[in-house]
């Protein structure tokens, strides 16, 4: 019996989220408990594990696309981990896949190209005579016969570039056509001139073009490479776009003295790692002090929602940690509540969280104020902008 691959709850707000990478292939051998593939959102990945033994069976949902809470993604089918291809019993019929493929992946042609021809018709320019005797090629064809299928965003990429996918060679489960396929053939077309390459001959009442680089030279992937914006990057650049265009946002820099807190971090820092087992370092002392400052103005310990400014008479800061994906805001709650060293471990733990991609939704949510250290980036100076609702950063 097969066993349904859902999207699982994603949390609070959150109704959709990104397929980010299978780690499994179909017909490989899965354990109970054992990461499936991996969700991006706007927040965190999740990982998606399987709720029992089996094998891998057809995967119904590609990397790269919108998937909601409770859709199907793949089956998990019982069996000893032979691959589908090697065991006719277990292997599905090719044709069921491809249909339903079509039908639960397929993208209509004007998500992508308003007005524009489908892909499978951007064919090299032929001659009248060739075009009246061939058949009108369609996408569903093409994919047949390259002997194998293509998810939406490699045909995407195929229209792109112009490519008829019936000329290139899937190497992927089935036949499949995955990026570096197209990546390959588009570097065996600069190489290998064609009748296909050449230039159209143009009217003679119009002005010859300006000179310019050989088509194929932009895809390259010598030259450029394209790499999918994961969820929570674009997510990041939309709401910071957001804050730019509705806060009227100021910025001040001050001089401060740090020589006390130098001098006492100096002389205590040993006996405070020994005693706590972790760093003393500066962001227990900007936590304390950036509290201190709230006390004093409450205002900026709020956030506007509507009409009304909403004062938070609780101090949960959030801190800003860079990562690989992007930046993210872990929230230390009841900060006023916590000493230098409590402050200091927790600091640690949520960096490291947010390093091994281990943040849970509830870490990040909430804050009434934020604190981010440009300078471990080398700068002198920065201004960073609002984490929105809240309207103060330091």
């Amino acid at each position: 019996m097969a066993i349904e691959i859902k999207v699982p709850p994603l949390g609070e707000s959150l109704v959709d989220a990104i397929v980010g990478s299978w780690l499994k292939s179909e017909g490989e051998t899965i354990s109970r408990g054992e990461t499936i593939l991996e969700l991006e959102t706007d927040k965190v990945n999740l990982e998606v594990t399987a709720e029992d033994d089996g094998v891998l069976g057809a995967i119904q949902r590609q990397e790269g696309d919108t998937v909601t809470v409770g859709e199907v993604l793949g089956t998990l089918e019982a069996g000893d981990g032979a691959p589908l291809a090697d065991n006719p019993e277990a292997a599905p019929d090719p044709a069921a896949v491809d249909a339903a493929e079509s039908d639960e992946t397929t993208e209509p042609e004007s998500t992508d190209a308003p007005g524009g021809p489908p892909a499978a018709t951007a064919q090299p320019v032929t001659p009248p005579a060739q075009a009246d005797t061939a058949p009108a090629p369609s996408e569903p064809a093409s994919d047949d016969a390259a002997g194998g299928r293509a998810a939406p965003a490699v045909k995407r990429m195929a229209e792109e570039h112009d490519i008829d996918l019936a000329a290139v060679t899937g190497s992927g489960p089935g036949g499949r056509i995955t990026r570096e396929d197209l990546f390959g053939h588009i570097a065996s077309q600069s190489k290998t001139p064609s009748a296909a390459a050449a230039p159209v001959p143009e009217p003679v009442n119009q002005p010859a073009p300006l000179p310019t680089a050989p088509a194929a030279t932009p895809a390259d992937p010598a030259r450029e490479e394209r790499v999918r914006l994961s969820r929570r990057r674009q997510t990041i650049a939309t709401r910071l776009v957001e804050a730019q265009q509705t806060a009227a946002m100021l910025t001040t820099f001050n001089e401060i003295d740090l020589t006390a807190v130098m001098e006492i971090r100096s002389r205590r820092k040993d006996a405070f790692k020994e005693k706590h087992g972790v760093n003393l370092g500066f962001m227990s002392f900007f936590t304390k002090a950036a509290i201190g400052a709230l006390k004093a103005f409450p205002n900026v310990n709020a956030e506007l929602q509507g009409n009304e400014l909403v004062l938070k008479k609780y101090y949960d800061i959030g801190i800003a940690v860079g990562v690989e994906e992007g930046l993210v805001v872990p929230v230390l709650r009841d900060a006023d509540r916590k000493s230098f060293a409590q402050i200091e471990s927790e600091i640690v733990e949520l960096a490291g969280k947010a390093r091994d991609n281990k943040l849970a939704l509830a870490e990040l949510q909430g804050g009434t104020f934020t604190l981010t250290n440009g300078g471990v980036f080398g700068s002198l100076l920065s201004t960073p902008i609002l984490n929105t609702p809240q309207v103060g950063i330091l």
